[in-house]
């Protein structure tokens, strides 16, 4: 597999600036663009097409730490990273919470949108307001635990280069691969949130 780390001249770690990171991208991408081969034969338009399509991936991976952390993942144990479907711990209460808020959200949807009478449109949402308040209380607590996730990424960076010694690297790994199922969740979970936002306020 292509180290995309490499790949964009980075370190191979938990966590790298946004902006040396963009730089870098930008510098490389204007090398490689496929505009500046205009001129060239098929095979070399191909090539350079498939260069800057890679350095896009690349780019593109590392710039999402929950990406990072899966390549990161991949390439420190020659395997990809688990789907695992459970529910990280530590954030059960949360989980239940945006449960019982998006059902509410869902039936206030599907009430609307069976609505034909502007009336009772306007009631429905009035209606709404609570919930509309709830869906935003818990997009800041996903927010809130999604910096507190990314402080233990930049925790686990500061330590990475010490972590020569397999054991403490195998610690390592596995509280990153922990944080990037947080992530995970965390990021699917406010996607749903956002869509009963927009859906409520349609």
């Amino acid at each position: 597999m292509t180290d995309y780390f490499a790949l964009l001249d980075e370190p191979r770690r938990p966590w790298l600036d946004p902006e040396n990171l963009k730089s870098k991208f930008l510098t490389l991408s204007s090398e490689v663009h496929p505009d500046r081969v205009h001129g060239a034969s098929e095979s070399e338009k191909k090539e350079a097409q498939e260069r800057y399509i890679t350095l896009n991936a690349a780019y593109n991976a590392l710039r999402e730490p929950r990406t990072r952390l899966a390549h990161l993942l991949e390439l420190e144990r020659g395997t990809k990273p688990e789907a695992v479907q459970m529910v990280p711990g530590g954030v059960m209460d949360l989980f239940g919470k945006i449960g019982t808020v998006l059902r509410r959200a869902d039936g206030l949807i599907a009430e609307k949108n069976a609505a034909t009478s502007p009336m009772v449109r306007f009631q429905i949402f009035s209606r709404a307001e609570p919930v509309m308040e709830e869906l935003d209380s818990l997009k800041k607590e996903l927010r809130a635990q999604e910096t507190r996730a990314l402080e233990e990424v930049r925790e686990i960076d500061a330590r990475w280069p010490e972590a020569t010694f397999s054991e403490l690297r195998h610690a390592h790994l596995a509280k990153l691969e922990s944080t990037r199922h947080l992530l995970n969740y965390l990021a699917r979970w406010g996607g749903q949130l956002e869509e009963r936002s927009f859906q409520l306020t349609l």
